[in-house]
């Protein structure tokens, strides 16, 4: 049985579903997907903390089902711009997973590009298969070439 890791863009996945579709991913039906496959060993939801009610049963939500929800704070400029922003973290978490050697596939959801050269490092230092779910015209052709395997997240994966 594959031991499968998950690793979730949330603010990436839902800006890209709620631009190409108007509506939200549905994670559990991941999961089950995901769980036909193989076993799930590790699941990490990584998302921006504010302080609102829909938030916080979207994550309530994303626990239950088994996801990590790892929170970071949402940062206002004076600007006026924003950020909030895990690649990094993500970055680290998958090599993490990687070089530990008891994963047999990386499962990434998101469309940045930036995530090419980690797919292809794992995959080539560590010998474990990537998988991306990502919303086809928001999806950076690099990451879908870094892939092993890409799906199209379309309206069967949709709430």
């Amino acid at each position: 049985m594959q031991k499968i890791a998950v690793f979730v863009d949330v603010q990436n996945i839902y800006y890209t579903t709620r631009d190409a579709f108007h509506r939200q991913f549905n994670y559990r039906l991941l999961w089950q997907e995901l769980m036909a496959q193989g076993d799930i060993v590790q699941a990490n939801a990584y998302a921006i903390q504010r302080s609102d009610d829909q938030q916080h049963k979207f994550q309530k939500a994303l626990k239950h089902i088994g996801f990590n929800v790892k929170l970071k704070p949402f940062i206002q400029r004076s600007d006026g711009s924003a950020k909030g922003d895990w690649d990094v973290g993500i970055t680290i978490d998958v090599l993490t997973a990687a070089a530990q050697g008891n994963i047999d596939t990386i499962v990434l959801l998101s469309g940045d590009g930036d995530f090419d050269l980690l797919l292809n490092h794992v995959k080539a230092e560590f010998g474990v298969k990537t998988i991306v779910y990502g919303v086809s015209d928001l999806t950076a052709n690099s990451l879908i070439n870094a892939a092993d395997e890409y799906y199209k997240i379309e309206a069967s994966l949709l709430l």
